[in-house]
């Protein structure tokens, strides 16, 4: 998306304000069992975590630390706390978040930055192919989705930002270090 239409940071609240993300729901925790499984087989509740990009209802963290796991959860809108960016995470996890980043490379460096070594990025978003119907695409309707990824992109991050791995399974994706 051009920058001048970016939505503003009010636009972007009242969105995500507007989206049902009860973490007690079994629905919300269907769609991000994925994840938690990715996690779970890769780390154990010893392992220091980060759910990047919350949101309203940090589902993912309370299926974790139903677990045992224990995480921080950083959100710029619903928990605002930096200092949890300065540490450095076993892994860190980011549910249809990075769609919505405005400087992805930005971003993307400074996730890496927090990661330990054989530490892993997980992430959830719906990458645009060239077999994308971008007209009829519901993700493009997001006025909050302003920036789409290709499977080639993410190739692109795991050189650019030096992961050892790379692993697209379909919208799920983990970058190790």
């Amino acid at each position: 998306m051009d920058i001048s239409d970016y939505p503003s940071p009010e636009e972007e609240i009242h969105r995500y304000e507007s989206h049902d993300n009860d973490v007690e729901d079994p629905r919300y925790q269907n769609f991000v069992s994925p994840l938690v499984e990715k996690i779970t087989a890769r780390f154990g509740p010893q392992d220091l975590g980060l759910d990047f990009g919350s949101g309203t209802g940090p589902v993912i963290t309370k299926m974790l630390t139903d677990r045992g796991y224990s995480l921080n959860v950083f959100d710029p809108f619903f928990d605002n706390h930096p200092n949890v960016l300065e540490l450095k995470y076993d892994y860190i996890v980011s549910c249809e978040v990075i769609e919505h980043f405005h400087n992805p490379y930005q971003e993307f460096e400074q996730l890496r930055g927090m990661l330990k070594p054989r530490g892993a990025l997980f992430l959830k978003t719906d990458p645009y192919t060239e077999h994308t119907d971008f007209h009829a695409w519901y993700y493009k309707s997001d006025e909050t989705h302003v920036f789409f990824y290709h499977p080639k992109t993410f190739e692109w991050i795991k050189k650019e930002f030096n992961f050892s791995e790379l692993d697209i399974d379909d919208r799920h994706i983990t970058l190790l270090v």
